[in-house]
């Protein structure tokens, strides 16, 4: 890891997050139809956002200082990521929150990790369900379910 660019990215991070905090409050409270509003998570992942970045930022002072390293960049991953990405935000409302949140995540696993199909399955599998239930029957919110039509 490189101490001067994790520090760099901790700090534009930490203004990002409290930038999302600030601005998350002028959007509405209340949603059509859900108790929970759409100004919630926008809030709360500022929050995560913030922690991680103080963490990170912390964690730079533990950093040995090493020689000049090498930075290999993987181009190949980025723009699959990057891609799936774009195609998960087109398809949401098409083909529903669970499949569509599965679907991306398969792709990001085997992206960054070949094989292990078990492990990559069960774990997008339970994300996308466990996130689904507690948005929609524990917070009473509203996602696109189960729509699939081609």
């Amino acid at each position: 890891m490189n101490k001067r660019f994790d520090r760099i990215v901790a700090i534009i991070f930490l203004i990002t997050g409290i930038t999302f905090m600030i601005e998350s409050r002028n959007i509405s409270s209340t949603a059509y139809g859900s108790v929970v509003g759409p100004n919630v998570f926008p809030f709360i992942l500022g929050c995560i956002l913030c922690v991680l970045s103080c963490r990170l930022f912390y964690e730079t002072f533990k950093y040995k200082e090493k020689e000049s390293e090498s930075i290999q960049f993987n181009y190949k991953q980025f723009f699959i990521v990057l891609i799936s990405t774009i195609l998960y935000a087109l398809l949401l409302e098409k083909i529903g929150f669970i499949i569509s949140s599965f679907l991306f995540l398969i792709v990001c696993f085997q992206t960054m990790e070949r094989g292990n199909w078990i492990k990559s399955i069960s774990i997008s599998l339970g994300y996308s369900f466990i996130i689904y239930f507690v948005f929609v029957d524990v917070l009473k919110g509203t996602l696109p379910g189960w729509s699939i039509w081609f």
